[in-house]
Protein backbone atom coordinates (compact mmCIF):
# COMPACT_ATOMS: atom_id res chain seq x y z
CA UNK A 1 0.00 0.00 0.00
CA UNK A 2 2.71 2.48 1.37
CA UNK A 3 4.66 1.41 -2.11
CA UNK A 4 1.54 2.68 -4.34
CA UNK A 5 1.96 6.25 -2.06
CA UNK A 6 5.81 6.73 -2.81
CA UNK A 7 5.56 5.40 -6.29
CA UNK A 8 7.42 7.73 -8.63
CA UNK A 9 4.83 8.52 -11.24
CA UNK A 10 6.36 8.57 -14.64
CA UNK A 11 6.66 11.50 -16.70
CA UNK A 12 6.89 11.25 -20.26
CA UNK A 13 5.02 14.00 -20.77
CA UNK A 14 7.61 16.86 -19.66
CA UNK A 15 11.25 16.99 -21.58
CA UNK A 16 14.27 19.05 -20.74
CA UNK A 17 15.79 20.57 -23.70
CA UNK A 18 19.30 20.72 -23.38
CA UNK A 19 21.54 23.53 -25.08
CA UNK A 20 22.68 21.77 -28.76
CA UNK A 21 25.85 23.98 -28.86
CA UNK A 22 27.75 26.08 -26.59
CA UNK A 23 27.07 29.88 -26.77
CA UNK A 24 24.47 32.82 -24.95
CA UNK A 25 20.44 32.67 -25.40
CA UNK A 26 18.73 34.68 -27.30
CA UNK A 27 15.31 35.37 -27.09
CA UNK A 28 13.51 34.10 -29.95
CA UNK A 29 11.90 37.73 -30.88
CA UNK A 30 15.68 39.16 -31.32
CA UNK A 31 16.06 36.73 -34.00
CA UNK A 32 16.11 39.22 -37.44
CA UNK A 33 13.78 37.31 -39.37
CA UNK A 34 10.68 37.13 -38.86
CA UNK A 35 9.51 33.87 -39.72
CA UNK A 36 11.13 33.05 -36.47
CA UNK A 37 10.67 36.10 -34.23
CA UNK A 38 7.22 36.27 -35.05
CA UNK A 39 7.15 32.57 -33.99
CA UNK A 40 5.46 31.65 -37.29
CA UNK A 41 6.42 27.96 -36.90
CA UNK A 42 6.29 28.05 -32.97
CA UNK A 43 7.85 28.88 -29.72
CA UNK A 44 11.42 28.45 -28.60
CA UNK A 45 14.56 29.82 -27.92
CA UNK A 46 17.61 30.73 -30.06
CA UNK A 47 21.39 30.67 -29.35
CA UNK A 48 24.46 32.89 -30.36
CA UNK A 49 27.07 30.09 -31.09
CA UNK A 50 30.64 30.21 -30.23
CA UNK A 51 30.82 26.70 -31.21
CA UNK A 52 30.92 25.01 -34.47
CA UNK A 53 29.43 21.83 -32.82
CA UNK A 54 25.69 21.02 -32.81
CA UNK A 55 24.44 18.33 -30.55
CA UNK A 56 21.40 16.22 -29.92
CA UNK A 57 19.60 18.20 -27.09
CA UNK A 58 17.81 15.50 -26.69
CA UNK A 59 16.10 11.97 -26.83
CA UNK A 60 14.84 11.26 -30.38
CA UNK A 61 14.31 10.25 -33.55
CA UNK A 62 15.52 12.69 -36.62
CA UNK A 63 12.52 12.91 -38.52
CA UNK A 64 14.69 15.62 -41.30
CA UNK A 65 17.41 16.97 -42.15
CA UNK A 66 17.63 19.48 -45.28
CA UNK A 67 19.55 18.57 -47.86
CA UNK A 68 21.13 21.69 -46.98
CA UNK A 69 22.17 20.15 -43.65
CA UNK A 70 21.66 23.97 -42.37
CA UNK A 71 18.42 22.13 -40.42
CA UNK A 72 17.47 19.16 -38.41
CA UNK A 73 13.65 18.29 -37.24
CA UNK A 74 14.03 15.93 -33.71
CA UNK A 75 11.10 14.10 -32.51
CA UNK A 76 11.18 14.19 -29.14
CA UNK A 77 10.14 11.16 -26.85
CA UNK A 78 6.97 13.26 -25.48
CA UNK A 79 6.20 13.83 -29.13
CA UNK A 80 7.58 16.94 -29.15
CA UNK A 81 8.85 18.34 -32.67
CA UNK A 82 12.37 20.47 -32.53
CA UNK A 83 13.65 22.41 -35.45
CA UNK A 84 17.57 23.25 -35.12
CA UNK A 85 17.85 25.82 -37.96
CA UNK A 86 21.85 26.55 -37.79
CA UNK A 87 21.78 30.53 -38.75
CA UNK A 88 19.34 32.99 -40.78
CA UNK A 89 19.16 32.53 -44.62
CA UNK A 90 21.74 29.98 -44.47
CA UNK A 91 19.72 27.58 -47.60
CA UNK A 92 21.32 30.09 -49.66
CA UNK A 93 25.00 28.56 -48.93
CA UNK A 94 23.62 25.25 -50.25
CA UNK A 95 25.17 23.04 -47.86
CA UNK A 96 28.56 24.71 -47.97
CA UNK A 97 30.20 24.76 -44.20
CA UNK A 98 27.93 22.18 -42.98
CA UNK A 99 28.92 18.68 -42.28
CA UNK A 100 26.36 16.32 -41.31
CA UNK A 101 26.65 13.09 -38.81
CA UNK A 102 22.92 12.37 -38.81
CA UNK A 103 20.20 10.67 -41.39
CA UNK A 104 16.78 11.14 -41.34
CA UNK A 105 15.56 8.07 -39.54
CA UNK A 106 18.35 7.76 -36.92
CA UNK A 107 18.33 7.67 -33.05
CA UNK A 108 20.01 9.88 -31.32
CA UNK A 109 20.47 10.51 -27.59
CA UNK A 110 21.49 13.92 -25.47
CA UNK A 111 24.99 14.94 -26.89
CA UNK A 112 24.85 13.07 -30.29
CA UNK A 113 26.70 15.00 -32.82
CA UNK A 114 24.26 16.36 -35.68
CA UNK A 115 26.10 19.08 -37.80
CA UNK A 116 29.13 20.83 -37.37
CA UNK A 117 29.73 24.44 -39.35
CA UNK A 118 32.02 26.57 -40.42
CA UNK A 119 31.14 29.75 -38.77
CA UNK A 120 33.81 32.14 -40.48
CA UNK A 121 31.44 31.05 -43.56
CA UNK A 122 27.92 31.45 -41.95
CA UNK A 123 29.08 34.89 -40.28
CA UNK A 124 30.56 36.10 -43.79
CA UNK A 125 27.72 34.44 -46.09
CA UNK A 126 24.42 34.20 -44.16
CA UNK A 127 22.08 37.34 -42.27
CA UNK A 128 23.18 35.77 -38.86
CA UNK A 129 24.69 33.08 -36.87
CA UNK A 130 22.09 32.84 -34.30
CA UNK A 131 20.33 29.08 -34.23
CA UNK A 132 16.32 29.20 -33.62
CA UNK A 133 15.50 26.16 -31.65
CA UNK A 134 11.78 25.75 -32.20
CA UNK A 135 9.19 23.70 -30.90
CA UNK A 136 7.22 23.32 -34.70
CA UNK A 137 3.85 21.34 -33.00
CA UNK A 138 3.79 24.27 -30.20
CA UNK A 139 -0.08 24.20 -30.82
CA UNK A 140 0.03 20.53 -28.90
CA UNK A 141 2.13 21.60 -26.07
CA UNK A 142 0.88 22.79 -22.74
CA UNK A 143 3.87 24.85 -21.75
CA UNK A 144 6.91 25.64 -23.05
CA UNK A 145 9.07 27.41 -20.92
CA UNK A 146 12.74 29.46 -21.77
CA UNK A 147 15.41 28.72 -18.76
CA UNK A 148 16.76 32.04 -17.21
CA UNK A 149 20.39 30.81 -18.15
CA UNK A 150 22.46 33.02 -20.52
CA UNK A 151 25.68 31.24 -21.12
CA UNK A 152 24.80 27.98 -21.88
CA UNK A 153 26.77 24.83 -22.74
CA UNK A 154 25.61 21.88 -24.96
CA UNK A 155 24.56 19.18 -23.54
CA UNK A 156 24.62 20.66 -20.18
CA UNK A 157 22.50 23.37 -19.68
CA UNK A 158 18.93 23.23 -20.04
CA UNK A 159 17.32 25.74 -22.45
CA UNK A 160 13.94 24.64 -22.64
CA UNK A 161 11.31 22.70 -20.73
CA UNK A 162 8.26 21.67 -22.36
CA UNK A 163 5.11 19.80 -21.53
CA UNK A 164 2.87 17.98 -23.50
Amino acid sequence: MLGKLFKKKEDSKHISLYAPINGETIPLEEVPDPVFSEKMMGNGIAIKPSDELVTAPVDGKIIQLFSTKHAVGILAENGAEILIHIGIDTVELKGEGFTAYVEEGDYVKKGDKLVAFNYTTVENKAKSTLIPIIITNTDEMSEISPADKKSVRAGEDIILSIEK
